[in-house]
């Protein structure tokens, strides 16, 4: 017998304005719980430390958070000069203090070394994995893995201000991009070394920062509005938002029909079109992503409604 879903059937995506100290996992659970959806995921963590904008999907937006991870994102991040931690921000432990000697000219100079497409390597307090466990439990027992360095790109990199020993900075950079290791590694460069004392997430791809919502403000609103969820409902981004800068094509009602059974369909359609597109079937509704191959368009993520 098949098991019963838990909750209800809402597909979109709950942009969360994180307040610090709390777990990007545990703050989705308590948004699944107030949305009371069958289904959630967060599209990339932020530490506790951090605050700012957290895409939450519900439903079939899952299926398109991959987007989200792999999407450029922006921060305002503030840094303490002279003081090295072992987790590279104010969470961690003191594990080396040295005498600050840089000017703001020789920060401004350091700053062009961290523009454009680096390597960088990822600090041990990170989700990637090595043989199966993240790094961040190697850490935590005091074990080093050897990590290699990986390519991201820092579009841009503003100097906001600079009242020592902190220095505020604006980022906005690739995916896999660690900002408490670029602090670190700025620090070193400075020769003082130092730490995140401050991070907030500013943007993720193209979603607009005035959607998000405090979770203490979705809270009061679930309680206001009781077994009525069309005021929470209304909060959601459509599921196409993950993966809006892909072109959107119009299926014929022939065409849709056969991309529903995930069958490949002929493409004739008049446009220039080719590779990944948000599909939408005769009625203008999402359908899923597909590419486009030739005259051919293949089916490759679609939704279930």
């Amino acid at each position: 017998m098949a098991r019963k879903k838990k909750g209800r059937d809402i597909h979109g995506v709950f942009l969360l304005d994180k307040d610090q100290g709390m777990s990007s996992n545990g703050i989705m659970q308590r948004v699944k719980r107030l949305f009371n959806a069958n289904k959630a995921g967060h599209t990339g963590a932020l530490d506790p430390l951090a605050t700012g904008m957290l895409p939450i999907c519900l439903g079939e937006a899952t299926k398109f958070s991959q987007f989200l991870l792999d999407a450029d994102k922006r921060y305002v991040v503030t840094a303490k000069l002279g003081e090295r931690t072992d987790s590279s921000d104010a969470d961690g432990q003191v594990v080396e203090t040295r005498p600050i000697t840089c000017s703001l000219g020789d920060i401004l100079d350091a700053l062009n070394d961290f523009r454009g497409d680096i390597l960088q390597v990822p600090t041990m307090f990170s989700a990637l994995k090595y043989q199966g466990k993240p790094l961040y439990e190697y850490a935590r027992q005091g074990i080093t893995v050897e990590r290699e360095a990986r390519p991201i790109t820092i579009f841009e990199l503003k100097f906001i201000e600079w009242q020592a020993p902190y220095l505020t900075l604006e980022v906005h950079c690739s995916k896999g991009t660690y900002i408490r290791t670029l602090v670190d590694d700025l620090g070193e460069k400075l020769g003082c070394g130092a730490h995140v004392t401050m991070l907030r997430r500013l943007a993720v791809a193209d979603f607009p920062a005035e959607k998000m919502m405090k979770l203490a403000d979705l809270e009061a609103l679930a309680e206001q509005s009781g077994d009525d969820f069309s005021q929470l409902d209304a909060l959601l981004l459509p599921m196409d938002s993950s993966v809006s800068r892909l072109p959107r094509l119009d299926l014929t009602s022939e065409q849709a029909e056969g991309v529903r059974f995930g069958r490949r369909v002929r493409f004739d359609n008049h446009t220039s079109l080719g590779g990944q597109v948000r599909i939408f079937d005769e009625h203008e509704r999402f359908m899923g992503i597909a590419e486009i191959d030739g005259h051919l368009i293949r089916p490759q993520r679609l939704v279930v409604y």
